[in-house]
């Protein structure tokens, strides 16, 4: 038996926007996921908070406008529980998000110049490489984190 995704209304129009995104039609996507965001608000369901702020940190303009979402992204799964997560898909752990949102963190500190704080956030990566999934997902996360180079800002390390 596969692992299905419990439908919830939140999570398809996240996806929806997530393919206007993939699809060219950027601006459309942030405008989506902003307008979502507002509506969950910033105390919503974390498990909406940290995928929206994760996927709306792609579609910003500049690094710095990245950062923010990538640090709310950060900040939501501090209030997810593995329970909350399983309630979409029975094989979600919320430690196993930390290593990509560290990982996004270190490059936009990386590409903004800031050497020593995208060495904290490898490090963080690094620190939770043993919640990752043994799968494709999971390798290609432990790949860019051996892979990356915290102090070359012309790498873009994902």
């Amino acid at each position: 038996m596969s692992d299905q995704p419990t439908p919830d209304p939140t999570m398809t129009r996240i996806g929806e926007a997530v393919q206007l995104g993939r699809s060219g039609q950027k601006v459309r996507a942030r405008n989506a996921l902003t307008a979502l965001w507002d509506e969950i608000g910033a105390r919503g369901d974390a498990f909406h908070r940290c995928t929206l702020a994760h996927y709306l940190a792609d579609l910003q303009d500049t690094t710095e406008a990245e950062l923010r979402w990538d640090e709310r992204a950060l900040a939501a799964v501090s209030d997810l529980t593995d329970e909350r997560a399983q309630r979409y898909l029975s094989s979600l752990a919320a430690q196993a998000f930390l290593p990509s949102l560290h990982l996004n963190l270190a490059d936009c500190h990386r590409r903004l110049g800031n050497a020593a704080q995208a060495r904290k956030h490898l490090a963080g990566a690094r620190e939770h490489l043993a919640h990752l999934p043994d799968d494709a997902y999971g390798e290609a996360i432990r790949t860019a984190v051996r892979d990356f180079a915290p102090d070359d800002p012309t790498d873009a390390g994902r």
